[in-house]
């Protein structure tokens, strides 16, 4: 970038700045979504929550089918 176009798209600077931590907060945010682990975890304490009661079997087989459904996506993304 020349000295000239640098003067020029300077006021531009902040909304690159907003547009660089916004690309950013989205990667980490789907990085966690689809994070194995995290998964593993959710899926874990949702077993957890349907041997207590606090789940019923319905409810729990429709989280459970968009937590592995996650898991699928985030071998795509990763």
């Amino acid at each position: 970038m020349g000295l000239i176009t640098g003067l020029l798209t300077l006021p531009l600077a902040p909304v690159r700045g907003v547009m660089w931590v916004a690309e950013k907060i989205e990667q980490e945010a789907q990085r966690e979504y689809y994070d194995p682990v995290a998964i593993q975890q959710q899926l874990e304490e949702l077993e957890e929550q349907r041997a207590a009661g606090l789940v019923d079997e319905e409810e729990a087989q429709v989280l459970e089918e968009l937590l592995v459904q996650r898991l699928i996506q985030g071998g795509r993304h990763g």
